[in-house]
Formats: structure tokens, sequence, C-alpha cells
């Protein structure tokens, strides 16, 4: 099919394209910043996957038909196939990075899944919004590194298996057949958990425990810790570990102080500390990450 380039644009209204993948006919994948704010109510004629890179945001949306609400932090995915109606979308929060990739209806070409032995007619993808998965997160960062150039022909070899990836796991694990929803242990109150995310913002450079967490929702610490958990799909640590990682990102594209200041403006206590977690989380030193996003 014929992907229309402005389709991202329509649906985004608080969105600005700041990435995409150039000269590819079988898929479109665009990288976007998102500032809050209501989206347009739309239909696309194409399957949409849509993965937050980086930041955090609370999304409130109707998806096929059902009203629903989610944390958005990086990993969490929303699988829309085409056909389905998404409205009454609002974005509470920036997000720096969310990938989103456009796709035909069938995925695949019909010769490919008999390949498999797959038959075409049980390939229809379920309705999947604000769903947790590593596997997606995986696959958009290696689109990630594509967006922007000119392909070689040794990029479009890859290309062609990440989209051969994408299309085994979304056939694999959200076709109708299989998809159901995760069935939601007790959780916290939106409200709540927004006082506990706010605090946790306000204090990113401070010492922060799961006491102090927790009495911020009069909860003890251990149904504290399985209720954010149920919430934020994270432990409270990881999940502060990861916004200390945002924020140091964030100060490492900016340039503008030493990694010592860093670390210790984002709750590190030491560069040492500092470089050992940023690593074990993104692969890169932080030193390697600025390079990287200030070439």
């Amino acid at each position: 099919m014929t992907f229309d380039a402005s389709q991202g644009d329509r649906k985004y209204r608080t969105s600005e394209r700041v990435g995409g993948l150039v000269e590819c006919a079988s898929l479109q994948v665009e990288l976007r910043r998102f500032d809050p704010g209501w989206q347009i109510d739309l239909t696309l004629d194409c399957t949409e996957i849509a993965v937050l890179l980086s930041g955090q945001s609370t999304i409130r949306w109707t998806g096929d038909g059902h009203r629903q609400e989610a944390i958005a932090r990086p990993g969490v995915a929303w699988i829309c196939p085409a056909g389905v109606h998404e409205s009454d979308v609002e974005i509470v929060g920036s997000m720096p990075e969310s990938l989103h990739i456009f796709l035909p209806p069938s995925l695949v070409g019909e010769s490919a899944l008999s390949n498999f032995d797959i038959d075409p007619a049980g390939v229809q993808l379920a309705y999947a919004g604000g769903v947790p998965d590593p596997r997606v997160l995986q696959i958009g960062q290696l689109f990630q590194g594509l967006l922007n150039r000119k392909l070689e022909t040794t990029d479009r070899l890859f290309l062609d298996g990440i989209q051969l990836a994408l299309a085994a796991h979304l056939l694999g694990a959200y076709s109708s057949a299989r998809w159901r929803p995760v069935a939601r242990a007790p959780t916290i109150a939106p409200e709540r958990l927004k006082r506990v995310l706010d605090f946790i913002e306000a204090r990113v450079a401070a010492e922060i425990s799961l006491d102090d967490l927790a009495a911020e929702v009069c909860l003890s610490p251990y149904h504290f810790s399985r209720m954010f958990r149920a919430a934020t799909g994270l432990a409270p640590h990881r999940y502060v570990t990861e916004r200390r990682i945002e924020a140091a990102k964030e100060k490492l594209r900016l340039a503008r102080s030493s990694l010592v200041e860093i670390a210790l403006d984002t709750g590190f206590g030491s560069q040492a500390n500092f470089t050992r977690v940023f690593r074990k989380m993104t692969g890169l030193t932080p030193g390697q990450y600025r390079a990287l996003v200030t070439a």
C-alpha cells in the first residue's frame, strides 16, 4: 500500500515530527516529540504501532470503544490495527521521543505467511493500548538507528529483517485469537499515583526511600510497592532509577554541565556510580551518549 506521509501530523496535533525513515515504500516510521494536549479523533487505514522511547506522561483515550488510562513510560506500546477508531486522546506531560510505525493492514504478504504455514485469515490483530512490551521497545530502538539518513544496501537488508521480526512478534502476541488484556491487580488511584510521581520528580537529586514514597499515599511500604508495580509495571526503586536516567539524558543533551555535576544533580552521588548505572541501563557510558546526541 502507499502510505500517506501526513497521517502522523493529522492524528497528533500537539506533536512535532523530529525524525523519520526515508526512501522506504513498505512502511513508515516517525520519531515524534509530544507536548501536553488533546489529539485528533481518527481512524487510520493502516496499522500503527507506537512505543515510548523516553519521557513519561499520563495518557487517557478511547480505543476500540473503551475508555482507558495509562502511565506512559519507556517501553509502553500501543497496537492499533487498521480500522480501529481512537478518540478523546489526552496527553498529560511531555514525551520527547515517541516512535510510530505505520504498517500495511496485512503486516506481511500472504505468500510470506504461507511459507510458515500461517493462515492469513487468522492473523487479525487485537487492539492493545498502554501495554509494557520490551520486545517492541527493542525493535523500535533498532528502527530509530535508521532514521534521518540515506539507506545503504545493507541497511535495507537490516530493515527487512526488523520489519519481519516486528510482524512475527505482533502475530504471536497480539493476534485476536491470542491477545487477552492482563488482569489488573489492585492499584493506586490515578490522583494518588500522580502525587507520588510528582514527589519523585521534585526530589530526583535527593535520597528517596521506599518509606518516603509509601508515606506520600498513606500506605505501608509492602502494599505500596505491590500497588505501584501494578500501576507502572516497575518496582519503586527501578522507577526512580529510570527517572534519574531520563533527567541525566536531558542534561547530557544540553551539554552544559560536567559529568560530575550531572551525577550529583540527578541523585547518583558520584560520577563512578552514575557511569555504572547509566551504562547498565543504556549500553553506553554518559560520555558516549553525550557524543552521540550532540554530534
